[in-house]
C-alpha cells in the first residue's frame, strides 16, 4: 500500500472510531464468507459494525480517541467490533457464535478503560448487564422501599376488613331467620 492509501485508509479508521467508547476484537480467520456476513448482520440489528483492519494503521488512527490501550488486543488479522451498542450484548452475542462455530477466536473487549482478554474476558462481560437491565434493575431498587411502604400501610387496613366480613358472614350464616326485622 503506498502513503497516500494508508493515509487515506488511517484517516477513516480515525472518522469511524472517533465517538467510540468500547470496542470488541475477533481473528477473521477462519470464518467463511457465510458466517462472516451472518454475524456483521446479527451486529448491524444492535447498530454496531464490524471492520477487519491493518493492526498499524488502527493503532495510529486510535492514538487520541477515547479507546486508546485496546492495542493490546491486536495480535495478527483483527476485525473490530465498534458502535453504540452495548458491549455486554455483543459479548453474548460473540459467545453464542463461538458456542456454533469453534473456529471464531474472541481476543476480546476494550470498554471504560479496561481490556477483558480472550474468551474468559468476552465471557465475563457477557454476564454483566446491558445498559437498559442496568437502569431496570437501579429503577426496581428506587421503588422498592415506596412497595414496600405502601405494603405495610395497606396490610393492617386489609387485615380488619377481612375479619369483619369474616364475623358478617358468621352472623348471617348462624342467624339467617334471626335477622333484624326492616323497619
Amino acid at each position: 500500500m503506498s502513503k497516500r492509501v494508508k493515509s487515506l485508509v488511517e484517516r477513516d479508521l480515525g472518522n469511524r472510531l472517533r465517538d467510540v467508547d468500547a470496542v470488541a476484537v475477533i481473528s477473521p480467520r477462519g470464518i467463511n464468507a457465510i458466517k462472516n456476513n451472518n454475524i456483521r448482520r446479527k451486529l448491524r440489528e444492535q447498530g454496531l459494525r464490524m471492520t477487519v483492519v491493518k493492526n498499524t494503521l488502527v493503532k495510529r488512527a486510535t492514538a487520541k480517541s477515547k479507546i486508546v490501550g485496546f492495542e493490546k488486543l491486536l495480535d495478527g488479522p483483527s476485525a473490530v467490533i465498534y458502535g453504540k451498542g452495548s458491549m455486554s450484548a455483543v459479548a453474548r452475542m460473540l459467545m453464542e457464535e463461538k458456542k456454533a462455530d469453534q473456529k471464531i477466536e474472541l481476543r476480546g473487549i476494550f470498554f471504560d478503560g479496561e481490556i477483558y482478554i480472550g474468551e474468559k474476558g468476552v465471557e465475563q462481560v457477557s454476564k454483566l448487564p446491558t445498559r437498559e437491565e442496568a437502569i431496570g434493575q437501579i429503577v426496581a431498587l428506587l421503588l422498592s422501599p415506596g412497595k414496600n411502604l405502601a405494603g405495610a400501610i395497606k396490610a393492617p387496613a386489609s387485615k380488619l376488613a377481612g375479619i369483619i366480613k369474616a364475623i358478617e358472614e358468621k352472623a348471617k350464616a348462624a342467624g339467617g331467620a334471626e335477622a333484624a326485622p326492616a323497619a
